[in-house]
């Protein structure tokens, strides 16, 4: 699942972690990437320290860690962590999907955990160019789905997704209970409070301000981006 950053990319990993016959997986490159740039993170430094910095070692584990009680692998990936450096050979072997959110309610919430936001980090240019990688790799459009329509109708949104890619659907998706994760990555304990206290997908509220004015013309970049994605997302 091909993510932004601000999105419930966090709470779709505990919607897939919640069945019992998938395992999961929380961000396997953002350790390298945070050791190829000087990019400030909470817990950067535990983050590199604790973290796979082999690139190749990852892709590998991304399609030969496989858990034999399980049938479905779930990774979560952010699109900015995928690098040039990366080679992707590895994507043909899984099914990428993409989770996407309007950029005004992308940007109103990151700005207020990060005062100097630019393109790369929203990851919308990525996520796009990683869509355009897999669409032309198998031919086919990528599985898309909204935050918003998630948030206003888990099951219906869910369904639609597993029948797309081949996978049953299950009610043990739409709820789980409170807490961490030992699946979750060790940044968690700075980005993960609220999910950490949710029990299901929070219900949809929309953003009622607007765009900070320095963010605005960045808002309309990133819109272009989104609209095209958007019209081609599954919708219940």
């Amino acid at each position: 699942m091909w993510s932004g950053p601000r999105n419930i990319s966090t709470a779709m990993m505990r919607s897939w972690g919640s069945r019992s016959d998938t395992f999961v997986i929380d961000e396997p490159y953002y350790a390298y990437y945070l050791s190829q740039t000087d990019l400030e993170h909470p817990g950067r430094e535990d983050v590199i320290r604790e973290g796979e910095l082999d690139s190749e070692k990852i892709s590998h584990s991304l399609i030969n860690d496989i858990n034999g009680k399980c049938s479905i692998y779930y990774q979560k990936h952010i699109t900015h962590h995928l690098l040039n450096s990366i080679d992707r050979k590895w994507m043909k072997s899984v099914t990428n999907c993409f989770l996407i959110r309007d950029p005004k309610d992308m940007i109103i919430s990151y700005s207020k955990v990060h005062s100097n936001l630019n393109m790369h980090l929203l990851g919308l240019k990525e996520q796009k160019e990683i869509f355009e990688y897999v669409k032309n790799m198998t031919g086919e459009v990528p599985p898309i789905i909204d935050s918003k329509d998630v948030l206003m109708n888990p099951r219906g949104v869910l369904s639609k997704l597993c029948e797309r890619i081949g996978a049953p659907f299950s009610e043990e998706m739409v709820s789980w209970p409170k807490g961490a994760r030992d699946t979750d990555g060790n940044w968690g304990k700075y980005w993960y409070k609220n999910v950490m206290n949710s029990t299901g997908f929070n219900d949809y509220k929309p953003k009622t301000e607007d765009v900070p004015e320095r963010y605005e013309e960045l808002y309309l970049e990133c819109y272009s981006l989104y609209e095209k994605l958007h019209k081609l997302r599954i919708s219940v």
